[in-house]
């Protein structure tokens, strides 16, 4: 369907020789002017579509582009205030073991101290009774001991 210009432009033959020669006449080179005119006018156009073309695929893409970093920047977010919630949490947990493990270091040297209490208790306790009874037996020692000299005296002055 497509015809080039040569093809679109009256031809006309000089002399009936076997060879025949086309000379363009003023119409043909008009024409052929205004159908040149045509297809340059169609390339600018096609030029002008294309660099409008290639303008919006750079504006998509840096559209694109901030829309990827707006996502990126997004999750970065996300991530970040994960991780300070997780650091928090962790915080608090160790927070109230530390309270716990103080409590439970009070309550056993509490205990301690009741127990040293009560052996300090018991011992003094069991060094009075065996003192007691030592002195108990001192004195009835003493007791019989004079009891046995005074049984020798009597004795004597019979």
């Amino acid at each position: 369907m497509t015809n080039t210009i040569a093809e679109q432009q009256p031809k006309k033959t000089v002399g009936k020789t076997e060879e025949s020669a086309t000379i363009p006449t003023p119409e043909a080179s008009e024409a052929a002017t205004s159908s040149l005119g045509e297809v340059l006018g169609q390339a600018e156009a096609a030029y002008a579509t294309y660099l409008e073309a290639q303008r919006k695929v750079a504006t998509a893409y840096k559209e694109r582009e901030r829309q990827e970093e707006k996502v990126y920047k997004d999750i970065e977010r996300q991530a970040n205030d994960a991780c300070e919630e997780t650091i928090e949490k962790a915080l608090q947990a160790r927070e109230r073991a530390e309270q716990e493990a103080e409590a439970a270091y009070k309550k056993a040297r509490q205990k301690a101290m009741e127990s040293y209490q009560a052996s300090v208790k018991q011992a003094l306790v069991l060094c009075e009774e065996t003192i007691d009874q030592a002195w108990r037996v001192s004195r009835e020692s003493s007791e019989q001991i004079w009891q046995i000299f005074q049984g020798d005296r009597i004795r004597e002055k019979r």
